[in-house]
């Protein structure tokens, strides 16, 4: 549930909203009557893959064969009309 503080009161009692804040609380802050800031516990994050599982995860991905090229390919502009 979102809770209103005034931006004088939010200075005031930093600390303690932070502590809340923890707990699962959130607030707006207010001045002259209307939101300027949410202050929110952090959104969860994905947890990040081992690198054992990142190449895993390559290596069962299927391999794509794009042909023979030449260095010259990696230039060219034909497609964007550059000769």
């Amino acid at each position: 549930m979102d809770k209103y503080v005034s931006a004088t009161e939010a200075n005031q009692r930093f600390s303690e909203i932070l502590r809340e804040v923890a707990d699962g609380d959130s607030f707006s802050v207010l001045s002259r009557g209307r939101v300027v800031a949410e202050i929110t516990p952090p959104k969860k994050r994905a947890k990040k893959k081992s690198t054992e599982e990142f190449l895993a995860e390559l290596e069962a991905r299927p391999t794509i064969v794009i042909g023979p090229w030449k260095r010259e390919d990696l230039y060219d502009r034909s497609d964007r009309g550059i000769p």
